[in-house]
């Protein structure tokens, strides 16, 4: 066999081999392609769509109650924490005395003695002369309602010196304004007042000195705010959940009453108020001002088909895709989607129970953790 032939079958068999190992190659590259990509199926699950408002906790009724005398605090009858009736006595005041109001009183003593002494002898000279009938029974009982006018001053003009005085009018000792009482039933939450501290009254012209707040905390309130993004969705009447955070592990229930038509700008987004009612537990004790983050329900769903949101492909127009296998291959299919909780979405249309629906960029994920793993 001369070279030239044994070249030609060296050759051949050279290239034969190429080919085969191409051929295995291709084959072996193209099995990879087939198995690089897992697979998922539409699954069963309930899908519940939430808006979050944070905020607080706090007594639906809450009063602060106030004196309607100035004075100093000689007394205070309760605590903070102390559960009250309405009309408890909660304080008492000592009035400071006014000395003009106290000379203009003593003024009005004297002008009222004076008058008592002449209505007096003008009195007893009519009866005199009643006695002895020189004059009609008209003047005479003119005479006797002069006379007890006169005393009925004198009375008058020495309980306001005693009130100038003590702040308090004999035999109105029960309903004095020193005794600062509840006005509702309910617990003492703050009381901001020491005994010896001044205190104004409240009038038209002073907002006056919070003696006690009380508040019935058998009643509470959620009282929080959401963004303009999720107000639209809210509605009065939806159920609510409530999560204290001094409270761990426990979740209270309420319903939506109240949101607020006008929103209020803050670090540059609008927020609305909105409360709800909190339904107590019996064994748990809330404590008025707990701050608390609320779930409204916007949506629920109940076993109904859906996808991861991460399994969700979006074409350039922005239309929701997945790939389903179809034999070897991959059928691209549009699909409807639904509600949708950030985790899972709900799938309307497009592919059905059974379906291999193809996951992306598993093979992406391999290699990543096959570089960090190099590293």
């Amino acid at each position: 066999m001369n070279v030239k032939k044994i070249l030609l079958i060296t050759g051949i068999l050279v290239l034969a081999l190429l080919g085969i190992w191409a051929f295995m190659y291709n084959q072996n590259k193209s099995s990879q392609d087939i198995v690089k990509f897992e697979t998922t199926q539409l699954f069963k699950t309930d899908i519940k769509k939430t808006s979050v408002a944070t905020g607080d906790v706090k007594p639906r009724e809450s009063i602060e109650i106030k004196p309607n005398i100035s004075g100093v605090i000689s007394k205070l009858a309760v605590e903070e924490g102390a559960l009250v009736e309405s009309g408890q006595l909660l304080a008492t005041i000592r009035v400071v005395p006014n000395v003009n109001s106290l000379n203009a009183a003593r003024q009005m003593i004297n002008s009222a003695e004076i008058s008592v002494q002449n209505e007096t002898r003008h009195y007893n000279r009519q009866k005199s002369l009643f006695d002895q009938g020189v004059i009609s029974r008209a003047e005479y009982e003119s005479a006797l309602a002069s006379f007890n006018i006169a005393k009925q001053n004198l009375r008058n003009a020495q309980n306001d010196y005693k009130v100038a005085q003590s702040g308090i009018a004999p035999g109105l000792e029960r309903y004095a304004t020193t005794q600062i009482r509840s006005t509702i039933k309910g617990m003492v939450l703050d009381i901001p007042v020491e005994i010896g501290d001044n205190v104004q009254e409240i009038n038209n012209f002073s907002t006056g000195t919070t003696i006690a707040t009380v508040a019935n905390i058998d009643d509470m309130i959620f009282e929080g705010k959401v963004d303009e993004a999720d107000v639209g969705k809210l509605k009065e009447g939806m159920p609510i959940e409530i999560t204290i955070g001094a409270l761990p592990g426990q979740v209270f229930t309420g319903k939506l009453y109240f949101i607020s038509p006008s929103g209020v700008e803050e670090n540059g987004v609008v927020q609305f108020e909105i409360k709800a009612t909190v339904d107590l537990k019996e064994d748990t004790f809330v404590r008025a001002g707990y701050s608390a983050n609320a779930e409204i329900v916007t949506e629920n769903k109940s076993n109904i088909w859906a996808l991861k949101e991460s399994e969700i492909q979006y074409d350039d127009k922005n239309n929701p895709f997945v790939e389903v296998k179809n034999g070897d291959n991959w059928e691209k299919r549009n699909v409807r989607l639904g509600t949708s909780d950030g985790i899972n979405v709900e799938i309307l249309a497009g592919v059905k129970e059974g379906d291999l629906i193809k996951i992306y960029n598993t093979d992406l994920k391999t290699d990543q953790n096959m570089h960090q793993r190099r590293d």
